[in-house]
């Protein structure tokens, strides 16, 4: 698989490591070892996936992810010495696509890192094959979802997710009766075989309301079916 990869490292020796290896794998990396030189190289280019240290000079990891989110939908994958519950749940939270504690394997980075390109890309592939009833646009309360151009807005006003924030709300408005179990979801969103990891359903789901919703904690849009799963509210 090719592609352009963004690498926010201010280790040296983990920085060329990483970029050897990925090189081999087809993917050009760009490497930037200040936080703040890095958001200024995102800006000037494109990039099909950023690698994200936590703890960088001059400007925060967490920093530099919520200023990627506000405009912008790339995968992200933290890579990070910092391993506690707290930082993944954080960096999941704010809008991180995956997270993987130093030291790591390469090979499983390089999986990674082409599991979150894929889906991605296939998410793209799907929103430009839509046709018909598929583009037509979905509301709810004061939400609108606009499939055709990949949209949400409340009030009037844009609100930015990421694909997979996207892909979850979608998914409840073109099935507004429909339950959906974690694993139902998983299956749907992630492409994937789930593996009972309810921490990042939840955390995605906590995260998209925080977006959406007036009162996160009283959800109007997506509600809580206790020991079931979700299902799209009345708005």
């Amino acid at each position: 698989m090719e592609g352009n990869l963004l690498m926010i490292e201010d280790d040296p020796a983990i920085s060329t490591m990483v970029k050897d290896y990925l090189a081999k794998e087809g993917y050009n990396v760009t490497v930037v070892d200040d936080g703040e030189q890095a958001l200024q190289q995102f800006a000037s280019a494109s990039y099909h996936l950023v690698l994200l240290d936590l703890m960088l000079p001059n400007r925060s990891g967490l920093n530099i992810l919520e200023h990627i989110r506000k405009e912008s939908s790339v995968p992200i994958l933290i890579l990070s010495a910092k391993d506690s519950e707290v930082d993944k749940a954080l960096g999941l939270r704010i809008g991180a696509d995956d997270y993987i504690a130093k030291p790591f394997s390469l090979i499983e980075l390089a999986a990674r890192v082409q599991a979150s390109i894929r889906r991605a890309t296939l998410y793209s592939n799907q929103d430009e094959a839509w046709h018909g009833p598929d583009l037509q646009r979905l509301s709810i309360g004061d939400l609108t979802v606009d499939p055709g151009n990949f949209t949400v807005t409340k009030r009037g006003m844009e609100i930015l997710l990421t694909p997979k924030e996207f892909q979850i709300l979608k998914l409840f408005l073109q099935h507004p009766t429909r339950v959906y179990t974690k694993a139902m979801l998983y299956q749907q969103v992630w492409n994937e075989e789930y593996y009972n990891d309810d921490n990042v359903i939840s955390l995605h789901m906590r995260r998209l309301r925080e977006k959406i919703e007036d009162d996160p904690s009283h959800p109007r849009y997506i509600r809580t079916l206790w020991g079931i799963g979700y299902r799209l509210g009345e708005g």
